[in-house]
């Protein structure tokens, strides 16, 4: 498919050339994108395609926004007003659910490979009935939002949409029809929310940020909007003198509440660009800072959202094989270093590590230098009855030094079990193979 930065100069460019298609292209402009592009764009959004002439000039005004001028003002303030900040949650999350204790047995962890493969399968179909459970009538996906210092602060639901981008990154690729489901309805709440021309926010009274944003376009690329690149030139216009892209879009009359020592070029949103726009010169600088932080050896405290360095490389390792050949020499390097995070018995920190590692290994050819029975006996060992896996700290600000009440973190039993889901379905080909 074009990348999306490629497509509206495509269709202009071919429009000049060809009579033919620009007749067609006015006549049935989401037929004619389609087959130009050999996409099918996503349903319930209309395309219009207007022809200039020397005489008359169209004014295209963009859409109205989602928000009345009183509730931008209110987001403006949000971050001082207690009563705001309640309704960017939900009900308070119940308390952490302590591990079980004894690995429990699975049947098939002793036999053979096909045997554990076997295993496997049924453990992503059981993780799958849990998540269909979790995720609202909305297409939402659910996450905690908690105090990494202090577990006696409340914590709370939210659902952002970077959270849902995150976890359907994370199933796309299950084979299971159920997976299918749950990524189709958040996909329509990703539509749901994107704010013109193409960009999300975490929460109403933070700006624009390039993390959920470029996640979000990733997940919904048949957007026209995502498509057509609408959202690229303001992507691109945010980097800062050294090529690297910055984490918020502080522009005019939207919320800026982030202090200026905390906008940071953070490695995981780099990637996350690269990987939606593909390797383009734009994107070049960035990707040399990715590649000198990993063959340098300085990835260690480099992310203020990511807690550990096997989340960095997850994302690193997604952007090379989506928009290959960018990053494409780190492969080797990038493995050594996965590789080089287990403990003496070959194993990571905790069963969320597990996993990404093992996605981030099969992503750059190296799946085979671990032992695919052990890391999928410890994955299937941590699945709780209900067909969950533990809640785990995936992301947060823990560069805050502002005693307890600034390290916020975020996590939940669903995300920990996107990861794992996406890892076994990766076990299983190597167990079967």
């Amino acid at each position: 498919m074009t990348k999306p930065f490629d497509a509206l100069e495509s269709l202009l460019s071919r429009a000049g050339d060809d009579h033919d298609f620009r007749e067609r292209l006015l006549a049935r402009p989401r037929e004619t994108i389609e087959e130009e592009l050999g996409v099918t764009m996503a349903g319930g959004h209309e395309i219009h395609v207007h022809e200039e002439t020397c005489t008359a000039t169209h004014l295209v005004l963009p859409p109205r926004s989602k928000y009345t001028k009183a509730e931008r003002e209110e987001a403006r303030t949000g971050a001082s007003s207690l009563e705001f900040l309640r309704r960017t949650m939900y009900d308070p999350a119940p308390p952490l659910r302590p591990p079980e204790g004894e690995a429990k047995s699975v049947p098939g962890l002793d036999g053979t490979a096909e045997a554990l493969a076997d295993a496997a399968r049924e453990s992503i179909r059981r993780g799958l009935e849990f998540l269909e459970s979790t995720v609202d009538e909305t297409g939402a996906w659910h996450c905690i939002r908690f105090n990494v210092a202090d577990p006696s602060i409340p914590r709370h639901f939210e659902k952002p949409a970077f959270i849902t981008a995150y976890c359907v990154l994370a199933l796309e690729r299950c084979r299971e029809e159920r997976a299918r489901s749950i990524c189709a309805a958040g996909r329509a709440y990703l539509a749901s929310t994107v704010e013109y021309p193409g960009f999300w926010r975490y929460y109403r009274h933070l700006p624009q940020d390039l993390d959920s944003t470029t996640l979000s376009s990733l997940v919904i690329g048949t957007h026209p909007w995502i498509l057509l690149g609408r959202n690229v030139p303001q992507i691109l216009a945010n980097r800062d003198a050294e090529g690297r892209f910055m984490t918020w879009m502080l522009t005019e009359d939207e919320p800026d509440v982030v202090s200026r020592f905390r906008i940071e070029a953070d490695p995981v949103v780099n990637a996350n660009v690269i990987a939606y726009l593909g390797d383009r010169p734009e994107t070049r600088d960035a990707q040399r800072w990715l590649e000198a932080l990993i063959t340098d050896g300085d990835l260690e405290g480099s992310s203020k959202w990511y807690p550990d360095e096997v989340a960095i490389y997850y994302a690193i390792a997604r952007a090379m094989r989506r928009a290959r050949p960018a990053l494409e020499s780190l492969g080797p390097v990038l493995a050594d270093r996965v590789l080089g995070l287990r403990d003496d018995n070959g194993d990571y920190s905790n069963t969320l590590q597990s996993a990404q590692a093992v996605s981030a290994l099969h992503e750059v050819g190296g799946l085979d230098h671990i032992d695919a029975k052990r890391q999928a006996n410890r994955l299937l060992s941590s699945q709780r009855e209900d067909g969950s896996w533990p809640e785990l700290l995936a992301f947060g600000d823990q560069s805050l030094k502002w005693g307890a009440v600034g390290q916020i973190g975020h996590g939940s039993e669903a995300v920990t079990s996107a990861f794992c889901i996406e890892a076994l379905e990766r076990l299983v080909t190597s167990l079967r193979t």
